[in-house]
């Protein structure tokens, strides 16, 4: 299935100079999106830390990594070459630091990932205005049925059908399983997959001892998802400190397991201040069958606030709204520090709009408040065209998102 993401490579490619970091979940399609860019170059290679005689390559430096590009041959395309996993070599920084700043304009360098790479942040050498990073998410509702980039932000809605939402709630929106539709598979998959997230990839970077507690503590957020974060609570569960489990989600965040959606309080009354929410990457995971669909709602605003970010749109960004008297609305996505919209989620409709959503629509000033039910039938009509609080379906709203 084509992704959105190829197009932006392309894009990309034949405009900017700086190296192009794709990160994103283990087996969400990284490396098969990074192929594809082959199309675009006859002189292009592939090259996985993973894979023993590529790490030889790469170890090699362009000694090695040049001939096999044609690099001194005439062509009028730009040898593209993609470096998968390589993070998870201890000098990886410096390595395409200095890779980038002698072929800068001569090769196109794709980097990615299945753990955070913008970490170098927190560290010294930074590949700050070397790079531009674009964060992949599974399959989304929009990319199924028109993987094109709207520049707009928010598209027309378009037809899907519920059989379609039944299979993403289903199998997720992780390409294999969603692709093979199978619920055997599926779940061979996923238990393979968390494996070798926790044995694998996480061990390779944090050494973490006690990987049991670990995946407990992984175990545990799948039944919590939805919900605010209680630290003491999950500790006194997995038995281990506080500040544990907060490097430990930040381990699981950094490795797109989890990820944590902090309240908005500008202007709100009352507003609490702490308690992030926690969701999954992969929505399957939640038991409970209207936490799940919260969680499918919050993948998919996280993967459009991360693009709409990511193609330089703008900043947004993804809160939920509480306050002490115990008010809440599930979402509001910001655009530029500004309340955008605001979402609330259901899973049946009870006719009657939540008045936490009208109260916090008129508190905020903001410009959409959608309570979005998932048992109503697919309308062909704009979400985002009425400023008055409204009832929509689910399945058109999602359609209407990245």
């Amino acid at each position: 299935m084509k992704r959105i993401y190829e197009s932006i490579i392309k894009e990309h490619l034949s405009e900017h100079q700086q190296m192009l970091f794709l990160a994103g979940p283990r087996q969400v399609g990284k490396s098969t999106i990074c192929l594809e860019a082959s199309k675009l170059t006859d002189r292009f290679l592939y090259l996985n830390w993973d894979n023993s005689q590529h790490r030889k390559i790469i170890l090699r430096g362009e000694v090695e990594i040049l001939p096999l590009i044609n690099f001194e041959s005439l062509s009028t395309s730009k040898p593209i070459i993609v470096f998968d996993e390589i993070h998870k070599y201890k000098n990886w920084k410096n390595y395409l630091k200095g890779f980038y700043d002698v072929y800068k304009g001569k090769i196109a360098i794709i980097v990615c990932g299945s753990a955070k790479l913008d970490i170098f942040r927190r560290g010294g050498d930074s590949l700050m205005g070397r790079y531009l990073l674009y964060r992949i998410h599974p399959f989304s509702i929009k990319e199924i049925i028109d993987p094109t980039i709207n520049l707009d932000l928010i598209s027309k809605p378009q037809v899907a059908e519920p059989e379609l939402l039944t299979r993403l709630l289903q199998h997720g929106g992780y390409p294999e399983p969603f692709i093979k539709n199978n619920i055997r598979f599926s779940n061979q998959w996923r238990q393979l997959r968390f494996q070798q997230l926790f044995r694998e990839d996480i061990q390779s970077l944090e050494k973490i001892i006690n990987v049991a507690q670990l995946e407990l503590l992984a175990e545990i957020l799948c039944e919590q998802a939805a919900c605010s974060l209680n630290y003491s609570s999950l500790a006194s569960d997995v038995r281990v400190s506080e500040d544990t489990i907060k490097r430990w989600i930040n381990v699981l965040s950094q490795f797109y397991y989890c990820f944590r959606i902090q309240p908005w309080f500008k202007n709100v009354k009352r507003s609490l201040l702490k308690e992030p929410k926690i969701y999954l990457w992969d929505w399957c995971l939640v038991r409970d069958p209207g936490a799940k669909i919260e969680n499918l709602v919050a993948a998919h605003l996280l993967k459009a606030v991360h693009l709409w970010t990511d193609l330089g749109l703008g900043k947004f960004g993804l809160h939920y709204l509480r306050d002490k008297d115990k008010r809440e609305v599930d979402f509001l996505v910001s655009r530029d520090n500004t309340p955008w919209f605001i979402v609330e989620v259901k899973s049946s409709d009870n006719k009657r709009i939540n008045p936490n959503l009208l109260y916090f629509a008129q508190q905020l000033n903001t410009k959409y408040a959608l309570e979005v039910v998932h048992d109503l039938a697919y309308v062909a009509k704009d979400c985002f065209v009425n400023s008055q609080p409204l009832r929509v379906p689910l399945s058109t709203f999602l359609s209407q998102l990245c």
